[in-house]
Order: C-alpha cells, then sequence, then structure tokens
C-alpha cells in the first residue's frame, strides 16, 4: 500500500525550451533522487516527497506530494533553484499554485564555533554548537554552512515569491559552501566540520579560509541536512580524494557491523591520511599524489573502475572527487549497466574552473 501523503502543491513553469530543462532535470536529480521517466513526465521520489513533472503545451505541470510541509517547503525550494539554474539567462518564470510564505526558512540551524583544529596539513577540523543535533543523526549528511560578514549583525535568508531563496546582498551578503557533517556528537550538542585547505594557489576556497580565521563564538548558520544520504548495503566501494574523505570517513563510521567495505582515497602524500574507525570490515588503499608520474590525469578515477570490475554487482559504488573524473566513472558504471540503486557519484570540486562545488 503506498503512502497518503497530506501536502501537496501544484505550479507551472515557462521555460523557453521546456523539453530541454525535463531533460536537464532527469540528469541531474538521478544524483539525489529516484528518476522515472516516460517520454513527456517525470517523476522523482526521495525521502522528502515526490516531485512530479509533466511536459504539455510548452509548459512544464508540476505537482509536489511530501509527507509533512517541511517537506513540501524544501522539495518546492529545490525544484525552483534548479529550474531557474537550468534557465540560465533565457527567461524563465515559475508560478506556484499556493502562496510561498516569506517566513526564515525551516530547516535553517543558527550554529556557535566552539574549536578548531588541524586534523592532517590541510585538514581543518571547526566544531560547532547546536541547539537541537537531532536532525543531523543518520540520514542525509551534507548541509550549506551560512557565514555572515565579520563584525555584522547576521541577516539570514527568507523565500522569494517564486519558492526560490531570497539571499541578503550587498553588506550583508552571506558566505554559503556546502559541507558534509563529518560527526555529531549527541552529549556534547556538537557538530564537526572539515574543511579541506587546498594547496594549489589557483583553487579559490572561501570555504577554507573561514575554517582557517574563525574565533569561538563566531555566530554562523548551517541549512539542511539534504541530499548525500549515508548508504545502506552489506558491501560498498568508496572512491573520493580530500573532498570526498569527511563523507566517506562518516560512512565508514556509522555502517553497520561487519559490512564490508573498500575504500580508495587519494590524498597529497601520508601526512593526509587518518585513521578511519569502524565496525564494518575496512581495507583502505590511500593513493599519494605526490608519487604520480608528472601530468599524470585520471589515477583515481583508473583505480576506481580497476575496482569496480573486481566488485560484485551488489556492491553499493560512493563516489565523490573532481568532476571529470566523477564523470568519467560514472559513464563506466552506466556502460556495465550498474543497478542506479546501488551506486552513488558526484563531483565537489572541478579542477578547470579552479572552484570546489562543495567548499
Amino acid at each position: 500500500m503506498s503512502m497518503v501523503h497530506e501536502f501537496q502543491l501544484s505550479g507551472i513553469a515557462y521555460p523557453q525550451d521546456p523539453a530541454h530543462m525535463l531533460d536537464e532535470i532527469c540528469d541531474h536529480f538521478v544524483e539525489h533522487a529516484e528518476v522515472l521517466r516516460n517520454a513527456d513526465h517525470a517523476v522523482l521520489k526521495s525521502p522528502f516527497g515526490t516531485a512530479s513533472i509533466r511536459l504539455q503545451d510548452e509548459r512544464l505541470l508540476i505537482d509536489l506530494d511530501c509527507p509533512s510541509e517541511h517537506s513540501l517547503q524544501m522539495v518546492r525550494t529545490s525544484i525552483a533553484e534548479h529550474l531557474y539554474y537550468f534557465a540560465g539567462e533565457t527567461a524563465f518564470d515559475i508560478a506556484w499554485a499556493q502562496p510561498v510564505s516569506a517566513a526564515l526558512l525551516p530547516n535553517m540551524h543558527e550554529v556557535m564555533v566552539t574549536a578548531a583544529e588541524d586534523v592532517t596539513p590541510h585538514m581543518r577540523r571547526v566544531k560547532v554548537s547546536c541547539v537541537d543535533v537531532t536532525p543531523f543523526i543518520g540520514g542525509d549528511m551534507h548541509v550549506r554552512v551560512l557565514v555572515p560578514p565579520k563584525g555584522r549583525q547576521p541577516v539570514w535568508p527568507r523565500y522569494r515569491t517564486d519558492g526560490r531563496i531570497a539571499w541578503p546582498d550587498g553588506e550583508d551578503e552571506l558566505l554559503v559552501r556546502a559541507y558534509t557533517i563529518r560527526a555529531v556528537d549527541v552529549e556534547r550538542r556538537e557538530l564537526w566540520i572539515d574543511f579541506f585547505q587546498h594547496p594549489m594557489p589557483n583553487i579559490k576556497t572561501p570555504g577554507a579560509d573561514f575554517a582557517r580565521d574563525c574565533q569561538p563564538g563566531d555566530r554562523l548558520a548551517l541549512l539542511g541536512p539534504g541530499s548525500g544520504g549515508l548508504p545502506v548495503s552489506s558491501r560498498m566501494l568508496l572512491v573520493g580524494d580530500e573532498s570526498a574523505l569527511p563523507a566517506i570517513a562518516r560512512i565508514v563510521a556509522e555502517v553497520a557491523p561487519g559490512t564490508d567495505i573498500e575504500a580508495i582515497i587519494e590524498v597529497e602524500d601520508s601526512r593526509e591520511e587518518q585513521p578511519l574507525p569502524t565496525e564494518g570490515t575496512l581495507k583502505v588503499r590511500w593513493l599519494h599524489r605526490s608519487r604520480y608520474p608528472l601530468g599524470a590525469n585520471g589515477m583515481l578515477a583508473d583505480q576506481a573502475k580497476a575496482a569496480i570490475v573486481a566488485s560484485g554487482p551488489d556492491t553499493f559504488v560512493w563516489v565523490a572527487c573532481e568532476k571529470e573524473d566523477a564523470r568519467s566513472v560514472r559513464s563506466f558504471l552506466k556502460e556495465r549497466k550498474h543497478d542506479r540503486k546501488s551506486m552513488y557519484v558526484a563531483w565537489y570540486w572541478e579542477k578547470e574552473m579552479g572552484h570546489f562545488r562543495k567548499g
């Protein structure tokens, strides 16, 4: 019997090329939800609810069905944000059947820095106090970290009438970056977030700069959690570089006892390796970038593909790394017809653009 959701909302989107936008939606959300596509109709299913998007009369008709008001707001915002992103510079509008409240975002948590420390030479951990850590236990790992300008009273985001987030600008503009909750300390009501301090001078890392300079007592906010759920499987292959190491460490720490895990992690050298305590059975292979041949590319992706070939079809494959490596591994999994429900592949940073998607 299917669950009957009580919180529903419809909307109409007016893109210049609705068919192309529907393709973009399906291609993107496959990383974050179960995507069912039938010609001009797509259904996105996630723990937060269901979004039905249908192409009709050069419009996209949207129907949301969610288990709570909170989930409904989150799904609406996610859909609206992505549709405007896909539209780019072209004309676009979206209208919802019910008005959008201008209240503060329901999944925003104000927190305060309690400590910051170096875990390795290029990984810095920031600990923050949070009144209620319950939403961060299990489930999704990723949050958006909102950092107000130094010395100013924080002005937090609200909703736009189209469902997107209205971010403060000018002197109140926030630094917004996505990160992984590395660990939850329930007793101390603290959350740990690890920030990779990228050594390359051409890489823009404002999130890492915040972690380097923050002090106990600094105020910030976390938006989420959302996406990046903890995989559940008896066998896992985890692949990533330093940007994914906090997520890999969190997954390894929270798996069920006896889980069989293989991890391939690319770091600069042995100084960047970290202990990975787990109740599972872990085989970890550290790849040291400093030992690669000059000009070598795709080393992590190549190792990931070899491990995928050697693993069984029931293995959950989790990969997060540089954009081109992630795309290469995703294409490889697709060619092998690996079950989409048993894989997560995401890019956390982009070499050519010189910036991090997460941080």
